[in-house]
């Protein structure tokens, strides 16, 4: 019975896209900010409507707001964001003041320099409304020559400053460089992902990274944050992909590490210092990556499981049978599903007759469609005979493919919008991964709907909380437990979103006392003035 319903699943279904096709390519991913829970807000350069390249906020108040500043300069972080106190400004900071605004109007112009207060506004909160600072200035270089001036100056006066990318959602960059012979794609910071995914898939290639916000993050920003998204598992961590960085240091020395070199153990790699360090070691102005072939064949599943395990099972399953050709495992619970039908405009349920527990999307990638349709066709009646999938479809086109991820990566999307969220991005071992999901609602109760969904295949959690407002009762029951869990479990507080100021204070739960130490220490050596992105990634107390 069981193989004769999966036979016909797969006669009904079955139905790959087009050779030469990619879902990327048909511009499936949505480009709102927060699509697949990736909050590029803080760290990226800015750019105006000037279209520069690079762009920074100085935290600090010109003369006069001095005071009122004062009284209001901490981070505005608001309750939900986590437990921690505001972050009161450093009083070893100057204070802006009308001599520097004028020197960087000398080497910026007076375009490059805003004090516009809507515009600053912009820049001053993140996507989520989650933190507001108080900065009054924002600049706008368009070139590493620029950069330099701007940070050997702050430095000199001990001015701070936060290189920011995403958060405007203006779009510029500049024209990407590329080696066809080796697939290596050199480019400058301000660049958007989805132009530089649309550039090489031009010429036959991808980008090794794909997001649900690459219509407004760029790539400093990406690298910057160590960024992972839905290619992870076929393409691995941002550490393996770069092969190179120009990186601008706090005192204005530019580093030259643009290589483009496959091989090279020449003493210590430098460039791993940057990529996730969130602007607070320095800030990153030109890259140098590795992009993969563009295969012709793409298959993407929808499927369901009755429990957890299944999903496990499902998983290693999966990593048996398709091997080389798996490029995507997302899963997804319930209360995920219920939520993007509601919220998420233009999306249907693939799989309404019944009710599951649990979701999955598959997505294979590979250079022969007939080879890898045979393989997902063995694999997904395997899976059914053994009881691992309760019901499944396989998309048969273009559209019902952007049905699929689309309902994947609207999840974040839809769960700002019922009031009150708060949200947590771990790394737990893939038999442990939903166990947390389970005792938070426990602990929640009634005052909240918990969400569980992410990328299984990296044994990487979105835990999502949702009320309708937010309240001191709900954080207490979420914080300091979420962290204590993960810790326990030999896990991360964060598996691909960064510390930030949210987890700054955090780190000692997935850190050393040690690692932290050295990690400060290396901060002391590359910025000993503190001026890059302060307050961020690392404790005050080891600064």
């Amino acid at each position: 019975m069981a193989r004769r319903a999966a036979a016909g699943l797969l006669r009904r279904h079955l139905g790959p896209l087009a050779a030469g096709e990619t879902l990327q390519a048909r511009g499936m991913y949505p480009k709102q900010y927060g699509a697949a829970n990736h909050a590029f807000s803080r760290f990226y350069s800015i750019q105006g409507q000037q279209r520069s390249l690079y762009g920074f906020r100085t935290n600090v108040e010109t003369d006069d707001t001095q005071q009122s500043a004062r009284m209001n300069f901490e981070v505005q972080k608001r309750s939900f964001s986590s437990a921690a106190a505001h972050v009161q400004r450093n009083p070893a900071y100057s204070v802006l003041n009308s001599d520097d605004v004028s020197y960087f109007k000398s080497i910026l112009g007076d375009s490059g320099v805003v004090q516009d207060e809507d515009r600053v506004s912009v820049a001053n909160m993140d996507w989520m409304g989650k933190y507001k600072g108080s900065s009054q200035l924002l600049l706008l270089p368009k070139s590493t020559a620029e950069v330099s001036k701007i940070l050997s100056y702050c430095n000199s006066r001990r001015l701070a400053v936060v290189p920011q990318g995403g958060n405007t959602g203006l779009v510029g960059g500049s024209v990407p460089v590329y080696d066809e012979v080796n697939g290596i794609l050199t480019c400058e910071a301000g660049c958007v992902l989805e132009n530089l995914s649309s550039y090489v898939e031009n010429k036959g290639f991808i980008m090794p990274l794909d997001l649900g916000a690459k219509g407004s993050c760029h790539i400093g920003g990406n690298i910057s944050t160590n960024a992972g998204g839905l290619r992870f598992i076929r393409y691995g961590s941002l550490h393996g992909s770069v092969l190179g960085l120009e990186v601008v240091l706090a005192d204005g020395t530019v580093l030259d590490m643009l290589t483009t070199l496959r091989k090279d153990n020449t003493g210590y790699d430098l460039k791993h210092l940057f990529i996730g360090s969130e602007g607070s070691l320095g800030i990153v102005t030109k890259i140098a990556i590795l992009t993969p072939a563009k295969l012709p064949s793409t298959n993407v599943a929808f499927l369901s499981c009755n429990d957890y395990i299944s999903c496990q099972k499902l998983l290693l399953a999966a990593r048996r049978s398709l091997g080389e050709i798996l490029s995507a495992f997302e899963f997804m619970d319930r209360h995920c599903i219920n939520l993007a039908m509601k919220y998420v405009e233009g999306v249907h349920n693939p799989l309404p007759v019944s009710p599951y527990n649990f979701y999955v999307l598959i997505e294979t990638t590979g250079s022969d469609e007939s080879y890898d349709k045979a393989k997902l066709e063995a694999f997904l009646l395997r899976s059914m005979e053994d009881g691992l999938v309760a019901d499944g479809v396989i998309a048969q086109d273009i559209s019902q493919a952007s049905n699929f991820w689309r309902i994947r990566e609207g999840i974040s999307e839809a769960s700002v919008k019922v009031g009150a969220v708060y949200k947590y991005d771990l790394s737990i071992p893939v038999e442990k991964l939903y166990d947390i999901v389970e005792e938070m609602r426990s602990r929640v109760g009634d005052m909240g709907q918990v969400l569980g969904y992410g990328h299984l295949g990296d044994g990487n959690l979105h835990l999502n909380i949702l009320s309708t407002k937010y309240s001191d009762k709900m954080l207490a029951q979420i914080e300091p437990f979420v962290y204590e869990w993960t810790s326990k479990q030999r896990g991360s507080i964060s598996a691909e979103h960064g510390l930030g100021l949210m987890k700054a204070e955090k780190i000692h739960y997935s850190k050393s006392s040690e690692a932290v130490q050295l990690m400060a220490s290396i901060k002391k050596l590359l910025d000993p003035n503190s001026i890059l992105n302060p307050y961020k990634v690392l404790p005050q107390s080891v600064l």
